[in-house]
C-alpha cells in the first residue's frame, strides 16, 4: 500500500475504496493509497502548481458550471480527470479523459473502456456519464484553443 500517489498520463481511474484509502488504476498495475480520491486529486493538481479549488474555479471560468467539473491536472500533457458523483461524495471515481476509449450502458450501470483494454463497471447511468465525457472533452478542446491562438 503507498502512503500517496500523484496522478501521471498512465493514470486511468482513482476509485474509493473508503472514507481514507483508494485504488488507483494505471495502466499497467493498481495502487491502494492511503489517501481519499479527493485527497490524491487535490494533491496531484498541487504537485503540479494548483490546488483542486484553483484547478475548480478554472473550469468555471472556461465553461461554466458548478457542479462536477472536470479537472485539469497537468496542461502541458493534458492530463484530465472527471469525476462520476459530486467530489464531496466518498463514492465519486476519478476518470482519465485521455485514457477513455468508450463506454456503454450495462443495466443501469456504465462500462468504460481504457486505451489498455481495461474494463471498468462504473455505478453511474449513461446519460450522466455521457455528460461528464462531454464536458471534460468540451474543457479540453477550449484549452487546445487557446494554445494554439
Amino acid at each position: 500500500m503507498l502512503d500517496e500517489y500523484e496522478i501521471n498520463s498512465s493514470t486511468l481511474a482513482i476509485i474509493p475504496v473508503d472514507d481514507c484509502n483508494s485504488k488507483v488504476m494505471e495502466e499497467e498495475c493498481e495502487y491502494l493509497v492511503k489517501q481519499s480520491a479527493a485527497e490524491i486529486i487535490d494533491n496531484s493538481c498541487k504537485f503540479f502548481g494548483s490546488s483542486f479549488k484553483g484547478r475548480s474555479e478554472g473550469t468555471k471560468s472556461l465553461i461554466g458550471g458548478n457542479y462536477k467539473l472536470p479537472i485539469v491536472i497537468e496542461e502541458s500533457r493534458d492530463i484530465i480527470f472527471f469525476p462520476t458523483a459530486s467530489p464531496k461524495l466518498n463514492e465519486c471515481y476519478w476518470i482519465s479523459l485521455n485514457n477513455l476509449v468508450d463506454y456503454q450502458k450495462d443495466n443501469k450501470c456504465s462500462l468504460v473502456r481504457f486505451k489498455n483494454g481495461t474494463i471498468l463497471n462504473i455505478d453511474i447511468s449513461i446519460f450522466s456519464l455521457e455528460n461528464q465525457v462531454l464536458r471534460a472533452s468540451r474543457l479540453e478542446n477550449v484549452l487546445r484553443k487557446r494554445k494554439f491562438n
